[in-house]
């Protein structure tokens, strides 16, 4: 009986060893720029995207920007989770937002070249109040420009918020503030 209980327990580490190594999450090139013609520019000089890439990437993010940018009651709010002078209206951004809803203003474009055929990622990035900048889905990061080695799930598409309740200061500090989420997950970009 000894003996298959040993049998047993190194079939079950062995089974888990297995499963964590296939948990792994896909490692990808991904490059930041503060804006459109940044990319542009680097595509001429070793970036890691043509201008077509950068082109259709930027639209992209903007459209998932729209979609799901965090959005909060009031403009006070917003700048207290993303800086003074780091938001506007959801009117401003969109076309037949409201003016009572407030959306941080797009700070940079995360680009990513996903492996297995999958083309490209983008992700909108905006400030964050502690000068940092973070995507929609709470990762956050030292800058909006260089280079990095980062997991896919990064580019993994946001939940909506367009058409939902607003973030009041009171939900915003229930979730710990924007972002804050990605705390764990904070990534700097080389050169």
């Amino acid at each position: 009986m000894r003996k298959r209980s040993r049998t047993v327990a190194l079939a079950i580490v062995g089974a888990a060893s297995f499963a964590l190594a296939g948990c792994r999450e896909e490692q990808v090139d991904a490059q930041a720029f503060p804006d459109l013609e940044s990319c542009r520019e680097a595509s001429t000089t070793g970036g890691l995207f043509s201008v077509e890439d950068c082109n259709t990437a930027f639209a992209e993010a903007e459209e998932l920007h729209v979609e799901t940018a965090p959005r909060y009651d009031s403009l006070q709010v917003c700048e207290e989770q993303h800086g003074e002078g780091a938001c506007g209206s959801e009117a401003q951004a969109t076309s037949g937002g409201s003016g009572g809803i407030f959306m941080p203003l797009l700070a940079g474009y995360l680009l990513g070249n996903m492996l297995g055929g999958r083309g490209m990622g983008a992700q909108p990035m905006y400030r964050s109040a502690d000068g940092r900048f973070t995507n929609a889905n709470g990762a956050a990061f030292s800058s909006n420009t260089g280079r990095a080695k980062m997991g896919s799930g990064i580019f993994a598409r946001p939940a909506a918020t367009v058409g939902k309740p607003p973030m009041t200061r009171t939900t915003a500090a229930s979730r710990g503030g924007f972002g804050s989420t990605g705390g764990s997950r904070g990534m700097g970009f080389g050169g």
